[in-house]
């Protein structure tokens, strides 16, 4: 199979799941509807419009030229090699987490083992049958476990620091990509217009705040006014609705009140003023900076905590859970670490 019939396979699944997402008729369109308004039950985490939001985000980039600029990066797609079976250890925090790995291997030819998450199965696999339908030979590229797997020539696992302990003695001995705890920052200014504080919402509550490209901290200049910050995140206060998050958010209030810490209690989202990154569901973190260059100092250190930054001079507000096909998870580009091992002849 050439590069280009994998491009135009890929480009087909997005104009697929657009016309779905779209609501006119094809034979995926029910069935696509079923699953985005039934993901809550087995997930509920997974509302429909979280779920809706990561479908929407992957079609968006499976068109023929952005997948066309994304694999011209690597003339070494064009030539073919035995393909290698490759074994995806997936996450399941978010809708789809997975679907960046699985679209990897295949668009480089090669054969994946697609180990799924309980909690984000289901979705997956659908996008797995609708490619089979597109070109059947992906039938015999891919596979889907739900149990232990055995067979695979390299790996690429994505998990928390403490999984990644338990992968890396158990795959250490294959080439493999094992990802630990990532979290996203924002860098402020003060000088921020309405329509990036509002844009910024969007980065901090997607998916609830359960991802590794929402922003769980924000550095702020001293003496920063978060008033205006709150008066435009308004609209995420529906948020608190959800049982769950709701829960979180109880909890982590209960815990700062008992600890008397100071926090902002914005109704929905407690702010709190924090060294640390990762910060809990519902909490925001921040901190305060001097200067710039202490900023800079300061996430530079931080290099290999930090999955993005939203900011002037980096993301554009908005944009974190919407990244490119050439925007890889913790900088690792899975492409060339796939297709070097093609070249090596691993089989």
């Amino acid at each position: 199979m050439k590069l280009t019939q994998r491009i135009e396979t890929f480009s087909a699944l997005g104009n697929i799941l657009n016309d779905a997402l779209d609501g006119n008729s094809t034979q995926y369109t029910s069935q696509l509807k079923n699953l985005i308004e039934t993901q809550h039950i087995k997930n509920p985490w997974f509302t429909s419009e979280n779920v809706r939001m990561s479908v929407s985000a992957i079609a968006a980039e499976l068109t023929n030229e952005k997948l066309k600029k994304w694999t011209d990066s690597y003339p070494d797609l064009k030539k073919e090699y035995p393909p290698l079976r490759v074994a995806v250890i997936m996450a399941g925090n978010i809708p789809l987490v997975g679907f960046h790995d699985f679209l990897t291997v295949l668009i480089t030819g090669n054969n994946i083992l697609a180990k799924t998450s309980s909690k984000d199965s289901d979705l997956i696999k659908f996008i797995g049958s609708i490619l089979c339908d597109i070109d059947p030979d992906y039938r015999k590229k891919i596979d889907f476990s739900d149990g232990i797997i055995s067979g695979f020539d390299i790996v690429i696992a994505t998990g928390s620091d403490n999984t990644s302990r338990y992968f890396e003695n158990y795959f250490g001995k294959y080439p493999c990509i094992i990802r630990k705890n990532r979290n996203s920052i924002a860098i402020l200014d003060g000088n921020e217009t309405d329509e990036e504080l509002e844009a910024l919402g969007t980065d901090v509550f997607s998916y609830f705040g359960l991802g590794c490209r929402n922003v769980s901290k924000l550095y702020v200049p001293e003496g920063y006014n978060f008033s205006r910050l709150i008066n435009r995140w308004e609209k995420y206060s529906e948020l608190i609705n959800h049982r769950k998050y709701a829960n979180n958010y109880d909890f982590n209030k209960a815990v700062f009140l008992v600890n008397r810490e100071s926090f902002i209690d914005t109704g929905f989202v407690l702010i709190k003023e924090e060294i640390g990154l990762a910060s809990p569901v519902s909490v925001l973190w921040y901190e305060y900076f001097s200067s710039p260059d202490m900023v800079r100092e300061i996430t530079e250190n931080l290099n290999e905590k930090i999955q993005c930054i939203a900011g002037k001079n980096h993301l554009s507000f908005g944009s974190a859970q919407s990244p490119v096909l050439w925007d890889y998870a913790d900088g690792t580009d899975t492409v060339e670490f796939i297709l070097k091992k093609n070249i090596a002849g691993i089989s």
